[in-house]
């Protein structure tokens, strides 16, 4: 059983770095297209350079805070019992382990950035990414904790969101000159960290579907009438969150097309 914090918080970091990672792929494709190449993180221009690697701080620190949370916090130092781990914390071990791979990426990005001791290409910081995608989808397909009912439904659709962030991390590294597929990262990861919020609110907080409860921290329906209802309910909120960024997609492109009035002329000599 998760809790509303421990979806919240993670679901901010996916939906501000997914968001950031739209706003990039447009405009480095709109300003030339010629030049396009996929990128696992977007700089921050501006203050002659001291934010340029902010999306990566973000990553690092938001998944140390988190780690420490789901590690250290929640778990009351308390990792063994009888000699052996501490099977009440499992869920939090196994959070903690999937923190770890976004951490490790984060670092390793920054390392490959910053200094010249791990010169990597963007190609092999996709397939980074790619493996801690991995990670996490492995974490919700093997949990310890069994997801059933609503709850796992919502699980279900998060997975599917998580399998989008995988494939699009690899063709990003397949593929390092398509937009679409820079693009349709960012707009996965964006929805991930959206789902993860309808999560929090739906599972965890005041929008619990009516015929369901939360009781002895199991979300259980009156009735599998509810059940079911509760679940097109699902269906509905996830198709107003994928319909809720394509527009802001297209928005985006057509904002920063407005400040690029070449970039028509640019693709269509590119082609």
């Amino acid at each position: 059983m998760g809790s509303f914090i421990g979806h919240i918080l993670p679901g901010t970091l996916f939906l501000l770095v997914g968001a950031w990672h739209i706003w990039g792929s447009v405009v480095r494709y709109v300003s030339n297209p010629k030049t396009f190449r996929v990128h696992v993180w977007n700089p921050v221009p501006g203050f002659n350079g001291r934010l340029k690697h902010l999306e990566l701080y973000v990553i690092s620190i938001g998944a140390f805070i988190d780690l420490c949370v789901e590690l250290l916090l929640a778990t009351h130092l308390r990792f063994f019992l009888g000699g052996s781990l501490n099977t009440t914390y499992f869920n939090n071990f196994e959070h903690s382990g999937m923190l770890l791979m976004f951490l490790i990426y984060g670092v390793v990005a920054l390392f490959s950035e910053k200094t010249r001791y791990l010169p990597l290409p963007h190609s092999a910081l996709c397939l980074i990414a790619a493996t801690a995608f991995c990670a996490e989808y492995l974490l919700f397909y093997f949990h310890s904790t069994t997801h059933k009912g609503l709850e796992g439904y919502y699980h279900v659709l998060l997975a599917f969101l998580i399998g989008l962030c995988i494939i699009s991390s690899i063709a990003g590294a397949l593929l390092p000159t398509s937009f679409p597929v820079d693009l349709c990262n960012g707009i996965a990861i964006t929805l991930q960290g959206i789902w993860f919020y309808q999560t929090a609110f739906v599972l965890y907080g005041p929008m619990l579907p009516s015929g369901c409860r939360l009781r002895d921290s199991n979300i259980t329906c009156h009735a599998k009438e509810s059940e079911v209802r509760a679940e097109l309910l699902a269906n509905v909120q996830l198709s107003v969150a994928v319909l809720a960024v394509l527009v802001g997609s297209v928005a985006s492109y057509g904002f920063a097309a407005s400040r690029y009035p070449n970039c028509e002329e640019l693709a269509s000599n590119s082609g």
